[in-house]
C-alpha cells in the first residue's frame, strides 16, 4: 500500500499483524506484471549463462525456485522436458501462466509453495534455479536444503542473486536501501555466506560468476511501487552517505546505482 498514516503525539504506529510470507504475497501480488515486464530480470549476462548451463543439460526436468516474473523458466523450457515454476505468490504464477501461453511454452507448469517446503519428492529435478529470490527467504539455510533434497544426484543447482560486498559500511547500506524500497527484503549474502551454506546442505561448490548491475533509479522504485516517503529516504541516505559507498556503489544524481550479483553452480557433494 502506498497510504501513509501518522500516529497521534507520543504513540508508536500501529504494529503490522501479517506474517512475513503475507508481506512477501502482499508486495509482489500488486506488481506481478511490473517483474514480467522488467528489463532488469527479462535479460543480463547472469540469465544468459544460466540459460546456457540448461542448454548444455537439456532434456532435463527443471526446477524456477521463487520464480517471480518466471524468466529463468521461459530461458529454460525450450531446452528443458518440463519446468516448473514455483512462488509464494498465486499472482505471480498466473503472470508466468498467461505469458507462457503467450510464447507457447507448453511445457511449463506452476507451483505455489515456499522455498522451505517444496512439495517435490527428494531427486526429482536434473536443475535446480533460483534468481534474485533468496534475499525474500524468511529461512535462507532451509530454502537451500531444500533444494538440496530435490536435486537428483548427478543435478545441478544454480543460485543467482545480488550479493553484499562484505565490509559493514558498505553491507549496511545496500540492506538499508533494500528494505525501504521494499519491506519483504530479508538479507543479500556475500558469497562467501552462500558458499558456507550450499556446503552445509549437502552441495559441493563449482563455480561463482560474478557481475556487477546498474539500477536505474525510477524505474526501481516504479516497479516495486515503493512509497514516495520511502523513495525520499533512499535519496536522503545516498546523498549523506561516505565517500566510500558513493564510490563503490557509483551512486548518480538521479539515484541510479550499481549493485553487485552473482551465479553460482553447486553439485551434490
Amino acid at each position: 500500500m502506498t497510504a501513509t498514516s501518522t500516529a497521534p503525539s507520543g504513540t508508536a504506529p500501529a504494529s503490522s499483524t501479517h506474517s512475513h510470507a503475507a508481506l512477501v504475497t502482499s508486495q509482489f501480488g500488486t506488481t506481478a506484471a511490473n517483474y514480467v515486464t522488467s528489463a532488469v530480470h527479462a535479460g543480463g549476462p547472469d540469465l544468459a549463462f544460466m540459460t546456457d548451463i540448461v542448454r548444455r543439460r537439456s532434456g532435463g526436468r527443471v526446477l524456477d525456485m521463487g520464480c517471480g516474473g518466471g524468466h529463468v523458466a521461459y530461458h529454460a523450457a525450450p531446452y528443458a522436458r518440463e519446468v516448473v515454476a514455483s512462488d509464494l505468490s498465486k499472482d505471480m504464477l498466473a503472470a508466468v501462466e498467461q505469458q507462457a501461453a503467450e510464447r507457447g511454452l507448453t511445457n511449463i507448469v506452476t507451483q505455489q509453495c515456499g522455498a522451505e517446503t517444496l512439495p517435490f519428492t527428494a531427486g526429482s529435478f536434473d536443475l535446480v534455479m533460483t534468481r534474485y529470490s533468496a534475499h525474500h527467504w524468511r529461512h535462507f539455510p532451509a530454502g537451500i536444503a531444500e533444494a538440496r533434497r530435490v536435486l537428483s544426484p548427478e543435478g545441478r543447482a544454480v543460485f543467482a542473486d545480488v550479493v553484499t560486498p562484505g565490509d559493514p559500511l558498505l553491507d549496511t547500506f545496500l540492506q538499508s536501501v533494500e528494505m525501504l524500497r521494499d519491506p519483504s527484503h530479508i538479507r543479500n549474502y556475500s558469497v562467501e555466506e552462500w558458499q558456507r551454506t550450499i556446503e552445509a546442505a549437502g552441495f559441493s561448490h563449482c563455480t561463482t560468476e560474478r557481475f556487477r548491475l546498474r539500477l536505474e533509479f525510477k524505474s526501481w522504485i516504479t516497479r516495486m511501487r515503493t512509497p514516495p516517503v520511502m523513495a525520499d529516504a533512499i535519496r536522503a541516505l545516498q546523498e549523506q552517505m561516505a565517500s566510500e559507498v558513493r564510490d563503490y556503489f557509483a551512486i548518480e544524481a538521479d539515484g541510479s546505482f550499481t549493485i553487485d550479483t552473482m551465479v553460482m553452480v553447486a553439485r551434490p557433494a
